[in-house]
């Protein structure tokens, strides 16, 4: 919802230089987008941020009046490496083809609560969900969903161009490898690629163990963008054709083809966009135009 309020808020700005009627509604959206963060950072017993784990949580209040906490986040510089040492941890969230919906963790520590005599669950599920409940979808419990990694990668670049090389964090968590804001959106990015292309054993993560799509030759070039992938091993699971959301993964590969930090760091976001806007037309990639000024 803070995407959403910083969305239309870009939007009333827009609007508002040809129509001042608009400034009101520019206006609301920082008034909302400052609600939430106040909901989400104000302190009390029940408050958002836990400081031991250091992460968000949605805030699950029971018919007592109790509360229970789930995953959410708005985060100060602080905030965001304690975040991002669990992101980027290969045993929590992330994945050789991306980053989980749950983290890996709950798969030997589920989540558990007990409301009216009945207990529920949530356990990390790197397929298919094994319940019903919650209309049994499983892409929040563990698989790899496109437009979730992509909000976290636009969030990461967000950052970058505010931080640059200032800011770095290691990834993998625990490798000994730093990278900054835009390499680690970088190695995101490739890690989602990497469950289309073929392996060192001439195998597509995204094809499972189909052999038919794997190896007959009318199959196995015909790769079909699912709907979430597995979190461990990068299968293609729910619909097959879902190519409005999972197509994006090749505007991430024609990205990052092109942008390099540097090119974030002198033109901001108009760089970001003029680049991909400009792909296989020629526009803002000739010799003398690799800045865009705001």
């Amino acid at each position: 919802m803070a995407l959403f309020t910083q969305n239309m808020l870009e939007l009333a700005i827009e609007i508002s230089a040809n129509d001042p009627a608009y400034e009101e509604m520019a206006f609301k959206f920082v008034e909302h987008f400052l609600y939430i963060a106040a909901g989400m950072n104000r302190p009390g017993e029940h408050r958002m941020w836990d400081e031991q784990d250091g992460f968000y949580y949605d805030l699950l209040r029971l018919p007592d009046g109790s509360a229970e906490r789930l995953i959410f986040a708005l985060v100060s510089e602080q905030r965001l490496r304690r975040i991002l040492s669990k992101m980027l941890d290969e045993n929590e969230f992330l994945s050789p083809y991306g980053i989980r919906a749950l983290s890996k963790y709950h798969e030997q520590h589920p989540f558990v609560f007990h409301a009216d005599g009945q207990e529920y669950r949530v356990d990390y599920l790197p397929a298919e969900s094994n319940s019903g409940m919650f209309g049994g979808n499983s892409n929040w419990r563990g698989p790899i969903w496109m437009p979730v990694n992509v909000m976290l990668m636009r969030a990461l670049l967000n950052y970058y161009g505010f931080y640059g090389d200032s800011f770095k964090i290691e990834c993998p968590t625990g490798s000994g490898k730093v990278m900054n804001l835009f390499e680690v959106a970088n190695e995101i990015a490739d890690r989602l690629s990497r469950i289309f292309l073929r392996d060192e054993h001439g195998q597509r993560p995204v094809y499972g163990g189909t052999e038919k799509f794997q190896t007959d030759p009318h199959w196995k070039d015909l790769v079909l963008f699912y709907e979430y992938f597995h979190g461990d091993n990068g299968a293609g699971l729910g619909a097959s054709h879902q190519t409005g959301r999972t197509g994006c993964v090749a505007a991430l590969i024609a990205l990052f083809g092109i942008l390099d930090g540097k090119r974030v760091l002198e033109g901001g976001r108009a760089a970001v966009f003029a680049r991909t806007k400009g792909q296989g037309t020629g526009e803002g990639t000739g010799a003398g135009k690799g800045t865009v000024t705001q």
